[in-house]
């Protein structure tokens, strides 16, 4: 009867198993849409270097853009918007965009380096884009009273040179201008892209994503605006820079919800150097504050795009929402004043790509802290920096979480030891407790005595189990954060079927060795005494098991090492107390 009961878990072990692994299949993955390559949209509009101006039919009213006023503290007005099918296409060696003409807004934007997912290679992921099905595009222009994007006609087309830029071999930086002239003014819109990659590094480092082979500026996009006025008048005008979004959910996220990480804007101010202002929060109330420098954002998971204004100048910075409901976050600079005859420039830098937490420091204060841990990021930040230093030397992900979890392991070695001396003296003394509880089963106070009297002859402390592990909850759940927030782990192979260390194991091993390293753990600590309790624990095993099936495969990876080293300690430490105890006998 006993095998053939065995016959029967195995069994429908192996087609649950089976059940799991086909549903994930149908339903656990999100479908890849083929990305239209950039040369053929190059193709597509390469019969001409000077854009041809949006048709009628084409032109739309948008109430995105801000008109600045001469008092900051004055709320701005919104002005129409028109849009243009000619894009100018620039690509380095770790972007690929697109520029709107008419305006000059970045309304596409890939990360060469980084795949959408592992699976397809090939197809990068896109921050950037302008669609029917997704809005994200980076905004900027000149508004205030002869700012050109002021315009009741709408927005200024500018013409380019030529409609496909690529940043040469040898060449650190690559200018794209756009010019406009209008009533004898000349506008010159100047973008400057940066070299990605560092030509010191190897091909196989570069694919490791090592963060010394990224430049510091690869991810940065300088805009300089140039104003030449030939006029017989003064020219006043405002700088803004803005970021829309629609509401949708976010596309580089790997958690099974798509909910897990923090997806809304965010910014700096005096008071919070990190200032969250999630979709719910531009929805109830407009954010509108004068700020000296600082940044505004919009953050995904892993990724993160920011303007970042003249630290100098104070701005007026605003969120809204349009009449599409996209959500807008940007900033209006003060004014500024061109004499006849004279030409002037105001600058500002855009940052698209990976949450690399040393670029976003050096490139503002408090914009590294969009790499989000959480409550425990003062704890998280030292386990990140001893991680990175591991990686540094081994070169792989995986086998870094292993070193870490081991040497967290051994930090917390005499607390884990503690806890387990504690269980495993309540494991040696459980026959005795056992006949306590049959002697006074119709007499509570007797039994407390007769157990308290147990614990201070055996030395036992009924908390010495909880204590160390309630110590240890905070390491554990910064290092959660640190694997889940890092982008660094994002698609970081450790080996065999694990090539992604960001996303869920695809055939559940991982997880199901960490039940099963759970369940071996619990038969090496005492039974609860409670017989609902004792059940309740035999459950666990099985429920993380399935909480863990989506959890991406690092994390798992560090409960399973985790478990297997606190299984051997254990299992030592329980064996040495039993020995010196002897065997308890009951009296």
């Amino acid at each position: 009867m006993d095998i053939q009961r065995t016959i029967l878990l195995v069994a429908l072990a192996v087609v649950s198993y089976m059940m799991v692994l086909q549903w994930n299949q149908d339903y656990g993955q999100a479908p890849v849409t083929a990305a239209i390559t950039q040369s053929s949209s190059v193709n597509q509009h390469a019969s001409t270097a000077q854009p041809a101006a949006p048709t009628h039919a084409q032109a739309a009213s948008n109430d995105d853009l801000p008109v600045a006023v001469n008092e900051l503290t004055q709320d701005p007005t919104l002005i129409s918007n028109l849009g243009s099918d000619n894009l100018i296409y620039v690509e380095t060696d770790v972007l690929q965009l697109a520029i709107d003409p008419n305006g000059g807004d970045i309304v596409e934007l890939k990360l060469s380096q980084y795949p959408r997912n592992a699976s397809n290679p090939d197809i990068p992921l896109q921050l950037f884009e302008n669609s029917n099905e997704r809005v994200y595009v980076a905004q900027s222009g000149l508004v205030g009273a002869n700012g050109p994007d002021a315009r009741a006609s709408g927005r200024p087309l500018y013409s380019v040179s030529q409609q496909k830029f690529t940043l040469p071999d040898g060449q650190d930086q690559l200018n794209v201008d756009l010019s406009f002239q209008e009533n004898g003014v000349h506008y010159t819109k100047r973008y400057t892209f940066h070299r990605g990659l560092s030509l010191e590094c190897s091909s196989r480092e570069i694919s490791q994503r090592k963060v010394e082979c990224i430049n510091d500026e690869a991810y940065q996009i300088n805009l300089t605006y140039l104003v030449d006025n030939q006029s017989d008048r003064e020219w006043k005008g405002n700088l803004f820079a803005q970021l829309k979004r629609d509401g949708q959910g976010d596309p580089s996220s790997t958690t099974a919800t798509g909910t897990a990480t923090y997806l809304g804007a965010a910014l700096w101010t005096p008071d919070e150097p990190y200032k969250k202002l999630s979709m719910s929060n531009m929805d109830d109330k407009k954010f509108n504050q004068a700020i000296q420098g600082g940044w505004v954002a919009w953050l995904q998971h892993y990724f993160v795009t920011a303007w970042v204004p003249n630290a100098e100048q104070t701005n007026q910075v605003t969120t809204r929402k349009d009449a599409k409901g996209n959500y807008i976050i940007g900033y209006t600079s003060p004014i500024l004043n061109v004499a006849a005859g004279e030409h002037a420039q105001a600058t500002a830098t855009l940052y698209a790509g990976p949450k690399i937490q040393s670029h976003l420091k050096a490139l503002s204060p408090g914009l590294e802290l969009t790499v989000d841990y959480g409550f425990l990021w003062f704890i998280a930040q030292p386990i990140f920096w001893l991680l990175s230093v591991i990686h540094s030397i081994l070169g792989n992900w995986g086998w870094s979480i292993i070193v870490l979890t081991i040497l967290i392991k051994l930090a917390f070695f005499p607390l884990s030891a503690a806890s387990y001396k504690s269980m495993a003296r309540m494991r040696a003394v459980a026959p005795k407790m056992a006949e306590l509880k049959e002697r006074y089963a119709d007499d509570r106070q007797k039994l407390s005595q007769g157990m308290m009297e147990l614990y201070k002859k055996e030395k036992i402390n009924p908390l010495g189990g909880c204590l160390p592990i309630l110590v240890q909850m905070p390491v554990f759940l910064s290092l959660y954060w640190v694997l889940l927030e890092s982008v660094e782990m994002r698609q970081a192979p450790w080996m065999f079927w694990l090539t992604d260390l960001s996303s869920k194991d695809p055939y559940f091993i991982l997880p199901i060795i960490m039940g099963l390293s759970m369940f071996v753990q619990q038969q090496l600590n005492p039974t609860p005494p409670d017989p609902m309790q004792a059940k309740v624990m035999k459950l666990l095993p099985i429920i993380f098991t399935f909480f863990f099936l989506w959890f991406p495969a690092g994390l798992v990876l560090y409960w399973v090492v985790n478990n297997l080293l606190s299984i051997g300690q254990q299992w030592y430490i329980t064996r040495k107390i039993e020995k010196s105890m002897g065997a308890v006998k009951p009296s």
